[in-house]
């Protein structure tokens, strides 16, 4: 049987969605991704949404290398499927125990809820001067600082772009 490593998930907009899946477990997709590029991800996600800052400079600006709200609510969720389900199932592998999946998820309801509220395709000043933006940026700064930290790195260092993520969680 041949496994297509084709999506439909894939899409020129969004740099960050590479579009490659392998089978699938029950309904959840197997991930070409290993855990440790995923929890990468998840990382430069919260560290975009958690930064006011940086939302400013580039999203707002619309400087290039970053993508967009919808790139880093992609990277979030797609990877990992955490619009669907709890990070607590990732405990061990992408996320290292409850305090993080808790955080981990306290972040990812508030931007979804955001998201679906505004539309994917809106405006990044409708996430930006939405009355509950605050909320979700003190969550993803939260969870963000939590798994730096437990990472060793600095959670203060600026956000990377997304071809040094790509850099980064490159396999060969």
């Amino acid at each position: 049987m041949a496994v297509s490593t084709e999506s439909s998930n894939s899409s020129p907009r969004n740099p960050s969605r590479p579009g490659r899946r392998s089978s699938t477990m029950g309904s959840m997709p197997l991930n070409d991704l290993p855990w440790w590029r995923w929890r990468a991800r998840l990382r430069s996600a919260l560290h975009m949404l958690g930064d006011p800052v940086f939302q400013q400079e580039y999203w707002a600006a619309g400087r290039p290398g970053y993508g967009d709200v919808t790139d880093a609510v992609y990277r979030l969720v797609e990877d990992s499927w955490l619009d669907r389900w709890s990070a607590e199932k990732y405990v061990g592998t992408v996320v290292r125990d409850a305090t993080e999946a808790a955080a981990v998820d306290a972040a990812v309801l508030r931007v979804l809820r955001i998201l679906h509220e505004v539309g994917a395709d809106a405006p990044v000043a409708a996430y930006l001067g939405h009355p509950d933006w605050p909320d979700a940026v003190a969550a993803a700064q939260a969870a963000h600082q939590l798994l730096a930290v437990n990472d060793g790195e600095d959670p203060q260092a600026a956000p990377r772009s997304l071809e040094v993520l790509r850099i980064l969680t490159r396999i060969g």
